[in-house]
């Protein structure tokens, strides 16, 4: 046998992607401190804190704006599964959270899903998770957005689609809502 048939099998990590956006960027540079294009470790039981102070934050944002610790995620394994996750909570009591549509105040945390925006203040990240099977640890790859996450990126409609492609708002008359009928009626 040769080394490469001895070699232990790679294991592949999990990494987070995320790509951060702020109107104000350019002159205010809050990223500053954000090591970009470049995949950094993190122990699987460490919880990675995103927040302006660099004494309890890994990940520093540099604006007075932003709560000493703005949220935190804590990458874990579903029970009786071999997925793995991460939670993200909100720790600003006073700005609220939002990941996609939903709401997050101060100490709601919630499972962030595999493609999402999170969003507070005039901040945008775009958090995409690339699965892997690593138990120890997790990556993290931070990218800078040039324009707008939320105009750029097309997330999944919460709306039904009708078969026929067409939404049916556009052509009901203001104030009228469709009504199911049963096909037997007709």
């Amino acid at each position: 046998m040769t080394s490469f048939e001895e070699a232990e099998t790679e294991e592949t990590v999990t990494c987070l992607h995320m790509t951060f956006y702020h109107p104000c960027q350019d002159e205010k540079k809050m990223f500053r401190c954000l090591n970009f294009c470049k995949r950094e470790q993190v122990r699987a039981d460490d919880t990675a804190k995103f927040g302006r102070d660099s004494n309890i934050c890994h990940y520093n944002l540099m604006d007075t704006r932003v709560s000493r610790i703005q949220f935190s995620l804590q990458f874990y394994r579903k029970l009786n599964t071999s997925e793995y996750c991460f939670e993200i909570k909100n720790l600003s009591k006073k700005t609220k959270l939002t990941v996609n549509q939903t709401e997050l105040g101060y100490l709601n945390k919630i499972d962030l899903p595999w493609k999402c925006i999170i969003c507070f203040g005039d901040y945008q990240i775009l958090a995409e998770i690339q699965e892997g099977e690593s138990v120890d640890y997790f990556e993290t790859h931070l990218h800078l957005a040039e324009a707008p996450i939320l105009q750029e990126r097309c997330l999944p409609s919460l709306q039904p689609i009708p078969e026929n492609g067409i939404s049916s708002s556009f052509l009901l008359p203001q104030g009228k809502s469709p009504t199911e009928i049963d096909e037997n009626e007709l």
